[in-house]
């Protein structure tokens, strides 16, 4: 399972899943995070938390645990 934590800067996956429970999940959904959609890695702060991604055409800074939560695909 890779995880969008995972993904390298500049490159673009897929979600395949999205684990977690209630409203974290739904938390994640509604910033545009959904089964089949693209996401970019932009950049990764030097500890690596937050992460910035490109999703639905805006950028977006998710938190590494956050991130951990999206399975992806290529």
């Amino acid at each position: 399972m890779k995880t969008l934590k995972q993904v390298k800067i500049g490159d673009t996956a897929r979600v395949v899943r999205l684990h977690g429970e209630g409203a974290v999940k739904r938390r994640i959904m509604d910033m545009g995070i959904t089964r089949g959609t693209e996401v970019t890695v932009r950049k990764v702060a030097p500890l690596g938390d937050p992460v910035e991604v490109t999703v639905r055409g805006y950028e977006l800074s998710l938190r590494k645990a956050d991130a951990e939560m999206i399975e992806v695909g290529e």
